[in-house]
């Protein structure tokens, strides 16, 4: 550092002041939000995304039962079903004089674009109007259309919607239901001559003409579009049992992990929620804000050791028992973004004994500018695990370029995981593009910055209230709420 530089001892005790966890950048387009955001379940549904389930197979392969065994397992979630059927063209009245001709099987018999612009709204929580179609006269006007209203879960179900690409961009899982040529020919001629009162040479001669042969054109082509394939669609109980579990654990995360394999948020609990709520509180005590933000460190830091490498190892119980258990990872230290990260290092200390513990401090020069003013790292960082330090991402610049140090300094980006307590998703964004390989382990994913890039709902300059350097915060000695 130049002579005319501030001190690291000043430079450190300056670092008192109000601390940011990001910095701005020019152009950098952030999400404006007003503190007095509402917290009804609308503007938690302005953030979140339903899940959205795809699943083709050809004509009566068995995809309504394999949607209704899905939906009935999932019974205590909000889902909606929409059939690609639903969006057959209208036949004009020349093809209405040719319908044996036409085929019902092409993409192009399907309003892809209705379907398109009824699933953007669905995805944006709003209802939508669903045309009812009338195998008999051809039409989908003939009846009233359905109202569907938005749920957590939509399946999308039809013979084409994995063909468009714009269509399967949509979902976040898709099921092909792969049943034998044979059997799903018997079905179709019992449900068209049942169902739709066709006549039985009717429907083996459009089978004949266009079913099999768009099967193969069209159908079976998009079946390697597919994240899992069903054989025996509906008679298979254990594949569809393993798709509904996994659609419980998708439900269950926050949708920035949907698109982040790299981002875990930790199980929330109503003893997590009411922490959060103390420590959220404006009129919560230093004394309370502490005790209760040092348990919720404790828990992150927990989950984070959880994503260490570990060997298998075996001991000998006093009861003279081998018991095979694991070794934990010994390569390992801390790095504290100072100042808030500091609140979060006797977690770590208390987690693993021993453990060395570095130091980066981070200035911010004006609004668009950071430069890194302090760094004290081990020697042989190189070598070991890093857990990062900062209870709060914001916009994730000053992430960055911690991590960048690391990186610099030879730390593999996949030995890097990096521990806060609150996540904003314009930060996760920032942070997960830049390095796809580091891990972050968060308690809670925040609505967004506001116009000042400050985290909402937040809780506040984190390093003044743990640290008690809030001019206007009253220190107290009150013993903290029992929660």
């Amino acid at each position: 550092m130049g002579s005319d530089s501030k001190s690291v001892i000043d430079l450190i005790e300056a670092s008192s002041g109000v601390h940011f966890s990001g910095f701005h950048l020019d152009g950098l387009k952030q999400r404006t939000l007003q503190v007095d955001q509402p917290t009804t379940s609308e503007a938690e549904h302005m953030h979140k995304q339903p899940f959205v389930i795809g699943v083709a197979g050809g004509a009566a392969s068995g995809k309504t039962t394999v949607c209704d065994m899905i939906i009935e397992q999932l019974h205590d979630q909000r889902v909606v079903l929409v059939n690609q059927d639903s969006f057959y063209h209208n036949l004009t009245p020349e093809e209405l004089t040719r319908v044996h001709e036409y085929n019902f099987d092409h993409p192009d018999a399907f309003d892809t674009e209705q379907l398109l612009s009824a699933m953007e709204k669905l995805k944006h929580w709003q209802a939508v109007d669903i045309p009812k179609y009338d195998s008999k006269s051809y039409k989908n006007n003939v009846f009233p259309a359905r109202r569907v209203n938005p749920s957590d879960v939509i399946i999308l179900e039809g013979i084409l919607i994995f063909h468009d690409p714009r269509v399967r961009d949509l979902m976040n899982m898709k099921i092909f239901v792969d049943t034998d040529a044979d059997v799903r020919l018997a079905r179709r001629i019992r449900r068209d001559t049942v169902e739709k009162g066709r006549d039985i040479d009717m429907v083996l001669d459009q089978y004949s003409k266009f079913v099999k042969a768009a099967f193969d054109d069209f159908i079976l082509p998009t079946k390697k579009y597919a994240d899992i394939i069903i054989p025996r669609g509906g008679d298979n109980h254990v594949a569809i049992d393993l798709i509904v579990q996994h659609i419980r654990t998708k439900l269950g995360q926050h949708d920035l992990c949907k698109i982040y394999p790299n981002l875990y948020v930790i199980q929330s609990t109503f003893q997590i929620r009411g922490m959060h709520t103390l420590i959220r509180d404006a009129q919560t005590t230093k004394h309370d804000f502490v005790f209760y933000a040092d348990r919720l460190i404790r828990l992150v830091v927990e989950h984070g050791l959880g994503h260490l490498p570990f060997t298998e190892k075996q001991v000998i119980t006093p009861t003279g028992s081998v018991y095979t258990g694991v070794d934990f990872c010994k390569r390992l230290c801390g790095v504290s973004i100072i100042r808030s990260g500091e609140s979060m290092e006797n977690a770590l200390r208390a987690c693993c004994k021993g453990i060395k513990i570095g130091k980066i401090l981070i200035h911010r020069e004006g609004d668009n500018g950071q430069q890194l003013i302090y760094e004290k790292l081990p020697k042989d960082i190189s070598d070991r695990h890093v857990l990062l330090l900062d209870p709060i991402l914001g916009t994730g610049n000053s992430a960055v370029q911690a991590i960048s140090l690391l990186i610099k300094k030879g730390v593999p980006e996949a030995n890097i995981i990096f521990l806060n307590l609150i996540s904003a998703p314009q930060g996760v964004h920032v942070v997960c593009k830049r390095f796809p390989r580091i891990k972050i382990v968060t308690s809670e994913i925040e609505i967004g910055l506001n116009k000042d890039f400050r985290v909402i709902p937040g809780m506040g300059e984190f390093g003044d209230r743990y640290f008690g350097t809030d001019d206007d915060e009253q220190s107290s000695m009150v013993p903290p709420k029992q929660f």
